[in-house]
């Protein structure tokens, strides 16, 4: 039993998760290496030392080490939006920007509110079209169309909003 929890390897999360714990009281690069040897490569180590850094992981040059390397420490309230970012179930693998995803996301958001208000434009001027051409039934399922879009777009606004 022992061997298997030894070759368990660690996901990228719980492998960030417990680098940033252990620099919160402070921990030398070397030391998480030789930590993690049995659980994850020098490699994973790296990268999960890497993702930490974007969540408040940070080295003290004034007490490096020649033979421990870099001493890294971490803030306690980085190390909860880290679990929180966990816990929200956002899958992290090495190489991944947060900022980058962020921005994305936030763009996306902004195009489908984009994309629901301008189909709710376009089908109330379809319906005024055919006004005009003396189609009022026509004209009423569309603007009854515009107005199941603009609520669609209203409610997308809505729950956005405090992501934007």
């Amino acid at each position: 039993m022992t061997n298997d929890l030894l070759t368990a390897q660690l996901s990228m999360n719980d492998l960030t998760g417990r680098i940033l714990e252990m620099a919160q009281t402070g921990v030398y690069r070397e030391s998480l290496f030789e930590v993690f040897r049995p659980m994850a490569t020098k490699r994973q180590v790296k990268g999960a030392i890497a993702l930490a850094k974007q969540f408040g992981l940070r080295s003290d040059p004034t007490l490096r080490d020649s033979d421990l390397g870099t001493y890294y420490q971490a803030d306690a309230l980085k190390v909860q939006s880290f679990q929180s970012t966990v816990q929200n179930s956002i899958v992290l693998s090495i190489g991944d920007d947060m900022a980058q995803r962020m921005h994305l996301a936030t763009r996306t958001i902004k195009l489908m509110l984009v994309v629901s208000g301008a189909s709710a434009i376009a089908l109330l001027l379809i319906g005024s079209s055919y006004v005009l051409a003396g189609k009022a039934e026509a004209a009423a399922a569309w603007w009854t169309s515009a107005l199941c879009a603009g609520g669609i777009w209203l409610w997308q606004k809505t729950v956005a909003k405090p992501l934007l």
